[in-house]
């Protein structure tokens, strides 16, 4: 495995980040305890969960799951840099009682106590915010986190779904703040060939600031994963937003063009989109959120990928970014 520090931070983290989603709704809790084991034996350091992970009336069980598993010992939660996330409603039910969602200091405080009994932990090393909150001020948020820090519960702050001014907003006033904050450290968000827009904005202020990023669905809901030479060999037929995208024609052409590519270079589509995003400035590493064991070994081949220039400027061409800000716009 390799390893790459977290933004400007000092804490080093591994290139692949093991994405817990699927602990629960997809995974029951001995694979899902399985796949973290491989995950630790193969040198990945880094677990992504979110409080809300489970969804629905099991909301919280991914973070239980995990937390079960650190329950076993051997140094298991001594070697996790543990990122869990803060936002959404905790609620049985879809409607929110008043402040048990969004970010107020008030919900940051009862979220973080929450996680940490599931997690079965005492602290928290990346605290992220799930989603902006655009009824509470900076001022408030990092209040709350100062409190955290101060208690040991939590170490570093990251957002998710953030967009470039809110990652600079969020900073400045963390800035402004004084004293030990830090502000953002990191953002997790939507990046992949298919979806290069976060290179317009979220990534540029990203890097300005100093944040790690962190792609979520690097093979776009499995679009990028060789969809069409599975549906063909009937082994799997796509869905969700991998059957979306595919329902455009021109959509469909590029996918092809894409999977004629890498099969000409005998190249795993799969772990051709996840090495191409271990190419990208500024990318800490991408979230992989395998269901069995299998899918965890093909994502750490992608680690050790080297994609040549005619394959990059092939990859570029099918699926080119929307290039620089404001270019991309302006002109």
């Amino acid at each position: 495995m390799k390893y790459t520090q977290l933004g400007r931070t000092g804490l080093k983290v591994s290139r692949l980040v093991l994405g817990t989603m699927n602990f629960g709704p997809q995974t029951d809790e001995a694979d899902s305890h399985a796949i973290m084991d491989g995950a630790l034996d193969a040198g990945i350091n880094f677990f992504d969960t979110a409080n809300v992970y489970g969804w629905g009336e099991n909301k919280g069980r991914t973070e239980s799951i995990i937390g079960s598993w650190f329950a076993k010992g051997g140094d298991r939660r001594d070697k996790v840099v543990l990122a869990t996330k803060v936002y959404g409603n905790m609620s049985a039910d879809e409607k929110a009682w008043p402040n048990h969602d969004r970010l107020s200091a008030l919900n940051i405080r009862r979220a973080v106590d929450a996680s940490l009994k599931r997690l079965n932990t005492d602290y928290i090393d990346l605290y992220q915010f799930h989603h902006i909150d655009r009824r509470t001020p900076f001022e408030e948020i990092w209040q709350a986190v100062d409190v955290l820090v101060q208690q040991g519960k939590i170490l570093y702050v990251g957002s998710s779904n953030f967009p470039g001014f809110k990652i600079a907003q969020a900073n400045e006033v963390a800035s402004r703040r004084g004293g030990g904050a830090m502000g953002l450290v990191s953002e997790q968000c939507l990046y992949n060939l298919v979806e290069r827009r976060a290179e317009m904005e979220v990534i540029p202020a990203a890097r300005d600031y100093g944040l790690g990023v962190i792609p979520w669905s690097p093979l776009h809901g499995g679009l990028l994963g060789g969809v069409l030479k599975k549906e063909s060999e009937g082994k799997r037929r796509a869905g969700g937003r991998s059957a979306d995208a595919l329902a455009d024609t021109a959509m469909r052409g590029k996918v092809q063009a894409y999977e004629d590519l890498l099969d000409k270079h005998g190249l795993e589509p799969g772990e051709a989109a996840l090495a191409w995003l271990l190419t990208r400035p500024g990318v800490t590493g991408p979230i992989v959120g395998p269901r069995t064991a299998e899918q965890l070994e093909s994502a750490l081949r992608a680690v050790e990928l080297e994609l040549g220039e005619e394959v990059l400027a092939g990859l570029d061409e099918i699926f080119p970014g929307p290039g620089p800000t404001p270019e991309a716009f302006a002109w």
